[in-house]
């Protein structure tokens, strides 16, 4: 069995924190990404790189981190009691990225590697990741353009590859509490070892090099869109749901949480901005309503839904 490149996955990520901070500041033309090192007292550290009030970006963070610890927190224990007792090493970069206008989409990323350890036994390792978009506002060309490009990071390992974690980021992105996605969807996928070391590693670069060319072209067609106060204020309550699922049932945010990491760059995936409000409804027929009735529907994109 192929041993776990540690070293190889940690360059990857930092390389993929470089380039996705060069491609966003390019993108907004102002902004430049503020960043804090940070040393975990337990074990590890992390490169948090947060941008504010952009020309484009109300916010971007893109994170890494390499934790590590002589017990598994957890959110990692109760999914795998088999590791209780294990030493564990945590790394990966996450970025979630708040545009200003409404009709650009919110979207996430995030791509990891886990192993936990014991002198007495093989190693126990998984990659896991995706990313997801979660729009304000919906068009079909975006969702379209956003599953092809989650298509093609898929293509090589596999046709199942692509309905398997599109259909795990659908029910992974659901609040239960209200019955609705989060967004449109893309990929999700968790506990990756059954290609061996190579290939996994292999999919998991695929997943974050793909990032760009999905979310890039989407912005670059909505940013000079017209809005109003009526579309703000939308977009702020709709972001509301953001945070809910990122406080209540995100698992990475439990896992930072849990494993003391920083509590800064763990919530940094929090708007800056929200609204709640009581007992909303959208007109019937407006693009408000549209949001939920057609675009936070799970729907195959691909096949002209």
């Amino acid at each position: 069995m192929t041993q776990p490149d540690v070293s190889a996955v940690k360059n990857y990520l930092h390389g993929l924190q470089d380039h996705l901070c060069a491609a966003l500041e390019s993108e907004d033309g102002t902004a430049r990404f503020h960043e804090d090192a940070w040393d975990r007292s337990e074990g590890g550290g992390g490169r948090s790189r947060v941008l504010h009030d952009g020309t484009v970006f109300e916010q971007a963070g893109i994170n890494f981190s390499h934790v590590h610890g002589d017990s598994l927190p957890a959110a990692a224990s109760e999914r795998r009691p088999e590791l209780a007792g294990r030493s564990f090493q945590a790394m990966g970069v996450s970025l979630v990225i708040h545009p200003h206008n409404p009709y650009v989409p919110t979207s996430h990323a995030n791509v990891r590697f886990f192993i936990a350890e014991h002198p007495d036994a093989e190693p126990v390792w998984w990659f896991g990741g995706g990313f997801d978009l979660t729009p304000y506002y919906g068009f079909d060309a975006d969702c379209r353009h956003w599953h092809a490009t989650a298509q093609a990071a898929c293509a090589p390992f596999g046709e199942d590859v692509y309905p398997r974690y599109k259909q795990w980021c659908d029910d992974y992105f659901h609040l239960p509490h209200r019955g609705e996605q989060r967004g449109v969807g893309g990929l999700f996928f968790d506990d990756l070892d059954a290609w061996g070391f190579e290939q996994c590693f292999a999919f998991m670069r695929s997943v974050g090099d793909h990032f760009r060319p999905a979310y890039l072209p989407i912005v670059q067609e909505r940013r000079a869109m017209a809005y109003g106060e009526r579309e703000r204020q939308f977009q702020l309550y709709r972001r509301g749901r953001y945070v809910e699922f990122n406080l209540l049932f995100d698992r990475g945010t439990k896992f930072g949480i849990q494993s003391g990491g920083r509590t800064e760059s763990i919530l940094m995936s929090l708007p800056p901005l929200a609204r709640w409000q009581y007992g909303y409804q959208p007109e019937p027929g407006s693009p408000e309503e549209a949001l939920t009735s057609r675009y936070l529907t799970p729907r195959d994109w691909l096949g002209g839904a």
